[in-house]
C-alpha cells in the first residue's frame, strides 16, 4: 500500500468509527451510557434539590415575613385598643373623683340630719349629678328612705348615676 493510501485509509477509519459511534448513540442511546459515568436516580434528585434550594428558602422566608405582618398587625391593633380603654378609663376615673369631690363631708352631713321627705325635695331640685354624689354618701338606709320620697322618673334618673358612678361601662372585648 501506498502512503497515500495508508493515510486515506487511517483517516476513514477514523471518520467511520466516529460515525458509527454517532449511529450507535441514536440507535441505542443506553450502550454510550457505558461510556459516561452513570448517574442515579438519588444523584439526580440531590442536584436538583441543591438548585433549588436557595429559592424554597426564600420562599418560606417570605412566607414567614408575611405571617410575622399579619400578627404584628393584630399585636398593634390590641394596644391601640388598650391605649383607647386606658384613656376612657382615666376619663371615667377622674369624672368619678370630681363626682366625689362635689359632695363635700359638710354637705352630706346637712343632709343626714334632715328629714327623708325634705331631703328628698331638696334633691330634686339640684343638679342630678350633684344629688347622686350627696345620695351616694349618705348611708344606705336613708338613701333608700330619700329615694323613696322622690318623684320616681328623678329617683331612677339618680339611681342610673349612681349605678354608672358604681361600675364604669364594659367595653366589647375584641377576642
Amino acid at each position: 500500500m501506498s502512503t497515500n493510501r495508508k493515510l486515506t485509509s487511517r483517516r476513514w477509519s477514523r471518520g467511520a468509527g466516529a460515525a458509527l459511534v454517532v449511529m450507535l448513540g441514536m440507535i441505542a442511546p443506553g450502550a454510550l451510557a457505558q461510556q459516561a459515568p452513570a448517574q442515579s436516580l438519588e444523584d439526580e434528585i440531590r442536584a436538583f434539590c441543591g438548585n433549588i434550594a436557595d429559592a424554597a428558602r426564600d420562599q418560606r422566608y417570605l412566607l414567614q415575613k408575611k405571617e410575622l405582618e399579619e400578627l404584628q398587625a393584630g399585636v398593634d391593633e390590641r394596644i391601640r385598643l388598650l391605649e383607647e380603654r386606658t384613656v376612657k378609663y382615666r376619663d371615667w376615673l377622674k369624672k368619678r373623683e370630681d363626682f366625689m369631690r362635689v359632695a363635700d363631708t359638710q354637705l352630706v352631713e346637712i343632709y343626714k340630719n334632715m328629714a327623708a321627705d325634705s331631703a328628698a325635695k331638696q334633691l330634686e331640685i339640684v343638679k342630678p349629678g350633684i344629688a347622686a354624689a350627696i345620695v351616694m354618701k349618705l348611708s344606705p338606709r336613708l338613701a333608700s328612705q330619700i329615694l323613696n320620697e322622690m318623684d320616681t322618673k328623678k329617683a331612677a334618673a339618680l339611681t342610673s348615676i349612681l349605678a354608672a358612678a358604681a361600675a364604669p361601662e364594659q367595653p366589647e372585648d375584641p377576642s
